[in-house]
C-alpha cells in the first residue's frame, strides 16, 4: 500500500498585503482572505486524497504579524486532519522563528513540529507492505540563518524511504535573501529519497532522483508572485519509486501581461485592446480569481494622454471587466519617432541627452539615495516595496528614472491641443 503526503510551504498565513489591492476595499479582503482559503483547500486536498501525511516545510505564519484568531483557525484545521488520522510535520521557517504565537499554540499530538537545535527523525512503521519511513527534520532557531543546517542531519535509516524537511535557499538562490544556504549537490549525495524544501516562492523540482522538490508559495500575494500556485501531492510506491502530482490550490492568481498598443492612435481602440487581453486572461485562469497589472507598451500618439489620464481608463476597465480584477494599470508608451519637423528632431536630441544622463552612475547613485530616503519614510511592513536587498533598490530606481523621461517626453511630443 503506497505512501502518500501532500507537500507545501510558504502559506504565510495573515500575510500583510504588498500591493496596490489596498486602494479597492473588495479586492483588499479578497486578496486578504486568500491564505487561509487556500490552506482550508490544502487540507481538503488531504482529506479528499486519503494520505498518510501533511509536511509544511517552514513560514506557515508571516512573522509577528499573525493574530490568535488565525492561530484559532490554524487548530480548527489541524484538528479536522488529526480526526481523519493524518500525520502533520511542520518545521519553522525564517518568518516563523519571528511568530509571537508560535510557541504558544496548542495543537493536536499528530502534529509533529521539529526542534529548532537538531534534526530530529519520525518513524512511520511499514504497514500493509508499505516501505516504512523516516521523516527527518529541523527548524529555525532564528530568524536569521547564515549557515546550512544540513550538517543537523544524521545520514538515511536503514530499510527505510527517507524523506528530510528543510527551509533553505539552495545554491544560493538569486534574487532572494539567503537563509540556510545549500547546495542541490550535497542534498542530493545525503542519501535520502526525498526532500521537502521551502523557502523560495517559485515551484522548482530540482532533481527527480533524488527528488528534491520546492513546492512554492501555494497562494500568490502580490504581481511579482504571479500565476496559479500549487501544492505537491507525492506517492511513495511499494517498490519505493516516487511519483509528483502538481495540484493547483490557489483562490486568486495575479498577472502581469504586458500588451503593446503601437500603432493604435484611437482611445476606444485602446480599451478594446485591453478587453481582449483581459478575455484571454479569463479563459487561461486555473484560479478562481485573476488578478491583473496590467502594462501598456509600445509608441502611439496617445502616450502623453494615456499617461495622463491612465486613472480614467483604469476605471474604465474595471467598469467592463466582469471575471478579471484590474488591480492597476501601467503606461510605459512613447510618442512616435518622426524625423519631418523641427520640435520632433529637438525632443530626439532631448531624448539622447536624458538617456545619457540616466545611465551616468553619479545620476543613478543620487537616484538610489532618493529611493533610500522614501523608504526609511514608509512603514516597515512596506518597506520592501522597491526591493529586499541594495540592487532591487537600484535596478527599481534606474526604471522609474527612465519612466519619469519617457514621461517628459511624451509631453513634449503631443500636439498643444491635447495637452491641456
Amino acid at each position: 500500500m503506497p505512501f502518500r503526503f501532500v507537500h507545501t510551504a510558504d502559506i504565510h498565513l495573515d500575510s500583510p498585503l504588498k500591493s496596490l489591492a489596498l486602494r479597492d476595499p473588495d479586492l483588499a479582503a479578497l486578496v486578504d482572505a486568500a491564505t487561509r482559503q487556500t490552506f482550508e483547500r490544502i487540507v481538503d486536498l488531504c482529506l479528499n486524497e486519503d494520505v498518510d501525511a501533511l509536511l509544511i516545510a517552514g513560514d506557515l505564519y508571516d512573522g509577528d504579524q499573525t493574530s490568535m484568531k488565525t492561530a484559532a483557525f490554524l487548530g480548527s484545521q489541524m484538528r479536522k486532519l488529526a480526526d481523519a488520522g493524518v500525520r502533520v510535520c511542520l518545521i519553522r521557517g525564517n518568518h516563523d522563528a519571528k511568530s509571537r504565537i508560535t510557541k504558544q499554540l496548542d495543537l493536536p499530538e499528530s502534529v509533529k513540529t521539529y526542534s529548532t537545535r537538531t534534526a530530529e527523525i519520525l518513524h512511520i512503521p511499514s504497514l500493509d507492505g508499505a516501505p516504512a519511513i523516516a521523516i527527518h527534520g529541523t527548524s529555525f532557531p532564528a530568524g536569521q540563518v547564515p549557515n546550512s543546517l544540513l550538517p543537523r542531519f544524521d545520514g538515511p535509516v536503514a530499510d527505510c524511504v527517507n524523506i528530510g524537511m528543510l527551509h533553505t535557499s539552495p545554491d544560493g538562490a538569486e534574487g532572494h535573501d539567503v537563509y540556510a544556504p545549500v547546495a542541490i549537490a550535497d542534498l542530493a549525495a545525503h542519501g535520502f529519497d526525498y526532500w521537502a524544501l521551502g523557502h523560495i516562492h517559485k515551484r522548482q523540482v530540482h532533481r527527480e532522483t533524488p527528488a528534491i522538490v520546492m513546492p512554492g508559495i501555494p497562494q500568490g500575494r502580490h504581481v511579482n508572485e504571479a500565476g496559479a500556485k500549487s501544492v505537491t501531492l507525492v506517492t511513495v510506491h511499494d517498490d519505493r519509486q516516487i511519483s509528483l502530482d502538481d495540484r493547483h490550490v490557489s483562490v486568486a492568481e495575479f498577472a502581469r501581461p504586458a500588451l503593446d498598443i503601437s500603432g493604435i492612435d484611437s482611445w476606444n481602440d485602446v480599451r478594446q485592446a485591453i478587453d481582449l487581453e483581459l478575455n484571454t486572461l479569463e479563459s487561461a485562469k486555473q484560479s478562481d480569481h485573476v488578478i491583473a497589472r496590467i502594462l501598456l507598451t509600445g509608441a502611439t500618439p496617445l502616450a502623453w494622454r494615456l499617461r495622463r489620464d491612465a486613472d480614467l481608463l483604469q476605471e474604465e476597465a474595471r467598469a467592463a471587466a466582469s471575471e478579471v480584477w484590474i488591480e492597476g494599470l501601467e503606461i510605459a508608451c512613447t510618442a512616435p519617432q518622426s524625423a519631418s519637423t523641427t520640435d520632433a528632431g529637438a525632443v530626439a536630441e532631448l531624448a539622447r541627452l536624458m538617456a545619457g544622463i540616466a545611465a551616468s552612475p553619479d545620476f543613478l547613485d543620487r537616484a538610489v539615495d532618493e529611493a533610500n530616503a522614501l523608504i526609511r519614510a514608509l512603514p516597515r511592513e512596506a518597506r520592501d516595496m522597491l526591493g529586499d536587498d541594495p540592487a532591487a533598490v537600484a535596478a527599481v530606481a534606474a526604471e522609474l528614472a527612465h519612466a519619469g523621461s519617457d514621461e517628459v517626453l511624451a509631453r513634449l511630443a503631443v500636439p498643444a491641443s491635447e495637452a491641456d
